[in-house]
């Protein structure tokens, strides 16, 4: 544990933003599961309804900083191949 309080603040404030962080990712892979959970029974229609939220969970991390949007790109566009496959 740090002595300095500066220091002692940066060990909060990171630990906050890491649940943060950890918070938003897996809301990003419960909607992705979710939209291969319904592929995966055949309803391609509410997996289209169900993409398009997903989608906006994705970029919404996106713009938080917490997932690269290159990253974001990949997750969306395998998403796309497997509802419209």
């Amino acid at each position: 544990m740090p002595n300095i309080k500066s220091a002692k603040k940066r060990v909060l404030v990171s630990n906050k933003k890491a649940a943060q962080n950890k918070m938003i990712k897996n809301e990003v892979r419960t909607y992705v599961k979710k939209v291969e959970l319904l592929v995966n029974e055949g309803k391609t229609e509410e997996a289209k309804l169900a993409l398009n939220e997903t989608f906006s969970v994705i970029d919404s991390a996106v713009s938080k900083g917490v997932l690269h949007r290159n990253n974001a790109a990949n997750k969306k566009a395998k998403l796309s191949k497997k509802v419209n496959g």
